[in-house]
């Protein structure tokens, strides 16, 4: 864009160019920018400007100037993301518990809607603002669908019950699992994992997941396969493994098992598991029709550095909370 004001061709209400019938614009069709004619002034960052003829106004001159200043500080610098907000910010630790509570009972009731439930397996984990050591969990044998933010049980890093009601029970696999991702991942607020449909059909290949849609890109080179299952996880050694072989990454595939994904945000996490089964049910799909065409790694990359970062995640997860609030008028935070 150069630094004087640059005339963008008018278009006709239709969107078709104004012009002769080849839809070209000839000398003697550009109308001036005039009163009859409103236009929008671009300027962005580098004080670079752009004047655009809306083609909104009759030529006729009876209709008034219309012109609309951008201010530079509202426009972002060529291929710059819009900053997307973050997840509220509260003055207490308790204020800032009590929130997230509400938080991830809404992230069960999410899961049940999508059907991630399987009996009585399953857990979402989040770490406790006020001792971190600790983090809540759903209480064993619960249905997803019926968890209350009064429900949820914390745990200690002995599995202890140290918060919840009597008669509460803790699922040893989840312990064991989450426990070991919360203490070699200081930086994950909430660990998620299910027994999905297509998660867990993909899971029995033992393979990776092919960058091969935009939305896979979010899990490219980010997406951890563990490919030792060992039954249910209720030895320590074992969720060791996992948490090992998670690394830094955002998920991970666990082989004959199903999908597992964290976030600094429960929005995030929640949102990584639905987009990764999502993933999984179409390269099922992709892969029984024929083959896939693969994207490549600098598309990929850049996909990945867009919308595949921690607050992306949290602004594309937050979202599925705003409907299950609206569709249950919050009972979930009792």
């Amino acid at each position: 864009m150069s630094t004087s004001p640059e005339k963008i061709s008018n278009r006709a209400s239709n969107g078709a160019p104004t012009g002769g019938s080849n839809g070209r614009s000839t000398p003697g069709d550009e109308a001036p920018h005039s009163s009859s004619s409103p236009i929008l002034t671009l300027t962005n960052v580098n004080n670079e400007t752009a004047v655009v003829e809306t083609g909104l106004s009759s030529r006729n001159g009876n209709s008034n100037d219309d012109t609309t200043l951008i201010p530079a500080s509202t426009l972002p610098p060529p291929g710059a993301m819009i900053e997307v907000p973050g997840p509220p910010q509260f003055t207490t630790l308790l204020e800032t518990q009590t929130w997230l509570k509400g938080q991830l009972a809404a992230a069960f009731r999410i899961f049940a809607k999508f059907g991630f439930d399987e009996g009585v397996a399953g857990h979402i984990t989040m770490r406790d603002p006020i001792q971190p050591n600790t983090f809540w969990v759903n209480p064993f044998g619960l249905a997803f669908a019926l968890i209350h933010a009064s429900d949820l049980i914390q745990v200690s890093s002995s599995g202890a019950i140290i918060a919840g009601r009597p008669g509460q029970f803790l699922n040893p696999a989840a312990f064991m699992i989450h426990y070991a991702v919360h203490e070699s991942r200081p930086d994950v607020l909430c660990v998620a994992h299910a027994h999905s449909l297509h998660g867990r059909a993909f899971c029995t290949l033992g393979i990776p997941l092919k960058t091969a849609t935009q939305d896979d890109c979010v899990f490219y080179e980010d997406l951890a396969l563990y490919t030792r299952f060992a039954g249910i996880v209720l030895e320590a050694e074992e969720g060791i493994e996992i948490a090992r072989c998670l690394g830094g990454k955002k998920a991970a595939l666990l082989a004959n098992h199903g999908l597992l994904t964290v976030g600094q945000t429960i929005e995030e996490a929640v949102f990584w598991f639905v987009s990764l089964e999502k993933c999984c049910r179409v390269q099922l799909l992709a892969m029984a029709a024929g083959e896939m065409i693969v994207v490549g790694h600098d598309e990929a990359r850049k996909t990945a550095d867009v919308l595949g970062n921690p607050r992306a995640g949290y602004f594309c997860g937050k979202p599925l909370f705003d409907v299950i609030l609206h569709e249950t008028q919050g009972a979930y935070l009792k």
